[in-house]
């Protein structure tokens, strides 16, 4: 699936988009360059399934916890790892395969330890605006993306 984010309200009404598709222990990796709209798009993700307070990027925490609506949503951000192995430093397994969602930005340095995703998307920036790729790569990725309708 591919489709272009004219703007930050755009980029929060497609992470509005994912939300009622989202089901327990789905794994959702978010890729794309500092300041691509990652976090953007998790808040319009959460505003969509009722958090009214701020949404942070986890930069600096690593993990911001949400518990929303019907589901426990899990942002984590492993930007400042240097090594992969920080990972289970941190004990940050013990949050994948429960029923929670994880929303994982720059996964990559996690690996090989963090789980795969069920679905990635990739934000580029293209002129004022962004291109986002979305991705299956399991069969609840499938599933989730049937359930997907893009904004206008």
């Amino acid at each position: 699936m591919l489709t272009f984010l004219a703007d930050a309200e755009t980029t929060e009404a497609f992470g509005a988009a994912l939300a009622p598709a989202l089901m327990p222990g789905l794994v959702i990796w978010l890729s794309g360059d500092l300041g691509a709209g990652k976090t953007t798009l998790t808040r319009g993700l959460l505003r969509a399934l009722g958090h009214q307070g701020s949404v942070k990027s986890p930069t600096y925490t690593l993990l911001e916890v949400y518990a929303v609506s019907r589901i426990a949503l899990y942002h984590f951000d492993f930007y400042r790892f240097n090594t992969p192995d920080e990972f289970l430093e941190a004990g940050l397994e013990e949050y994948f395969g429960g029923a929670g969602v994880c929303l994982v930005e720059w996964a990559d340095k996690a690996l090989p330890y963090v789980p795969p995703a069920d679905l990635e998307i990739h934000l580029q920036v293209a002129g004022d605006g962004r291109a986002a790729r979305v991705e299956a790569h399991s069969p609840r990725g499938i599933e989730c993306l049937k359930h997907v309708t893009l904004p206008c």
